[in-house]
């Protein structure tokens, strides 16, 4: 609604509020149209421009004499790292596990001539070989299970056969070398299963998808008990990363088909070599998420600003951690929302520049520690990082009062204090992370599959889906290919009796390719 002149206030003091919040509110509003247009037509990297490196060669305008601005110049932290040798480019070998078929180029007989002094015999040497790459589309036979049976001529009684081997779906078509295939296309490549029934039918091959997806249930139900145990390895961690993102299942009880669900992903981090991504589907992303899958855990939990972490959060020997590449990106938001600078100009040196540059450098300092071993992490960390750290605190009190809190720069900056306790906590042990990235790149192959089949139909679907994550996301992070794997998985599990069968089973315990 347009104010008239007769609406303003009389009061001066009345008007110059009424003025300042206007103004603000414009303000904001054109942050908002410049993130949105930077969004739209601008790169997605949260990466400066090389010239942003020498915005603090001189102070703001508003802290010209601020010895803080010298501490965040561009002199690079000085670590001793161990000498490493550079590989010289070139093509990789093909793999020595494939089969090599030998194709002969012989001399013809009359060319078997000595140009010297003409000797017809002449002997071979050796030979020269160059390898050439051949793809074979994937070959489909039918396995034929043959049970002789046998009877007695005597009383004609008493027929018998050999029992069946156990199998992932009894009475099925479906081998474990199908099921894998299916799975590893879908859950692995992102290839819906429509696509997937397309390409079968170019072999002959007609198998549904409705078919191909009520088998991808019935086998997210059987491995269940590998995700019990993998659960039960991820809560011994002594960090846990966890992160969630939208997901549409059309068939959910009290909501509405365009409704949204919610996959949660915890990744075990700390000091371990045996590596666990798991996969948890829920309608809800309320806090009880979080309890539920991280009943009776101690140790450090990192996540991003999200309250819905907080309840776990607060519980007895949960420490919660922030992650510092939400902090930066808040920073880097609020660089985008100014605007681009006119041409020929240089970028006008903001708070948000210094806000971002102070993180940078703490970025730099864990780039060039990152092959150090934990101990000597955390003690580089104490060293350096704090310094940084307790000059960003310096800086941030001093700034917080200067910015409207809902513009993009008051929003990062309010971030960074309200994250403050938890962002700093890296800083307590060598296995920590400075971000929450390990989550986020867990959960980015579930992203790219979800724009290609959009949704579930089920919760059924959902949750098998979850389970079937979680396999190939761990077999993955422990050097196992995911489809070598799934096979060896659904073929012996069925027979599995016992824990230890089941512990065989789990990817630290299969040959690493």
């Amino acid at each position: 609604m347009t104010l008239q002149a007769a609406d303003l206030p009389n009061d001066p003091e009345v008007l110059k509020a009424l003025l300042l919040e206007q103004q603000q509110e414009i303000v904001h509003l054109k942050e908002q149209l410049q993130l949105l247009v930077h969004k739209r037509f601008g790169p997605s990297s949260e990466k400066q421009a090389p010239d942003q490196l020498g915005l603090f060669n001189e102070a703001e305008q508003d802290q010209p004499n601020e010895e803080v601005i010298a501490e965040i110049e561009v002199a690079e932290v000085e670590i001793q790292v161990p000498a490493h040798q550079r590989k010289k480019p070139g093509r990789k070998p093909l793999p020595d596990y494939l089969p090599r078929v030998r194709v002969v180029h012989d001399l013809p007989e009359h060319e078997k001539v000595c140009s010297g002094c003409g000797n017809t015999h002449l002997h071979q040497i050796g030979e020269e070989i160059s390898e050439q790459l051949e793809i074979i589309p994937a070959v489909a036979q039918v396995v034929q299970h043959v049970r002789p049976k046998y009877g007695c001529r005597g009383c004609d009684t008493g027929v018998k056969t050999a029992p069946l081997p156990p199998q992932p779906i009894p009475k099925s078509i479906a081998s474990p070398g199908l099921l894998a295939h299916i799975a590893t296309c879908k859950y692995q490549d992102g290839l819906p299963l429509y696509r997937l029934e397309t390409t079968l039918q170019r072999s002959g091959i007609e198998l549904p998808r409705a078919t191909m997806a009520h088998w991808m249930i019935r086998i997210g139900n059987l491995v269940q008990p590998l995700i019990n145990l993998l659960r039960d390895k991820l809560l011994e961690a002594p960090l846990i990363h966890c992160d969630e993102t939208t997901v549409q299942v059309l068939k959910e009880p009290g909501k509405t088909a365009q409704s949204r669900s919610y996959m949660w992903v915890q990744v075990a981090g700390g000091a371990n070599d045996q590596q666990v991504t798991l996969f948890d589907y829920d309608p809800s992303r309320s806090g009880s998420v979080p309890e539920r899958l991280l009943a009776g855990y101690q140790g450090y939990l990192q996540t991003d600003g999200y309250e819905g972490y907080a309840a776990i959060g607060r519980q007895k020997g949960v420490i919660g951690q922030g992650c510092w590449a939400h902090a930066r990106r808040k920073f880097d938001e609020a660089i985008k929302a100014q605007g681009n600078p006119q041409k020929g100009k240089p970028p006008k040196a903001g708070k948000a520049q210094m806000g971002l540059a102070y993180i940078q450098k703490l970025y730099r300092i864990e780039k060039q520690i990152a092959d150090q071993p934990p101990d000597k992490k955390l003690e580089i960390r104490q060293q350096q990082s704090l310094k940084v750290l307790g000059d960003l605190r310096k800086w941030l009190e001093r700034s917080l009062p200067q910015v409207p809190p809902k513009s993009a720069l008051g929003k990062a900056l309010h971030y960074l204090h309200g994250q403050w306790d938890r962002l700093v906590r890296y800083c307590d042990a060598g296995y920590l992370r400075m971000d929450n990235n390990l989550a986020e790149n867990a959960i980015r192959p579930f992203v790219v599959g979800r724009k290609n089949w959009l949704f579930s139909n089920s919760q059924a679907g959902a949750s098998a889906s979850a389970n079937l994550y979680s396999l190939i996301e761990t077999a993955k992070a422990n050097g196992v290919e995911p489809y070598t794997y799934l096979r060896r998985v659904l073929a012996e599990l069925p027979a599995a009796e016992s824990v230890d069968a089941i512990e065989n089973l789990l990817p630290w315990n299969s040959q690493p390719n």
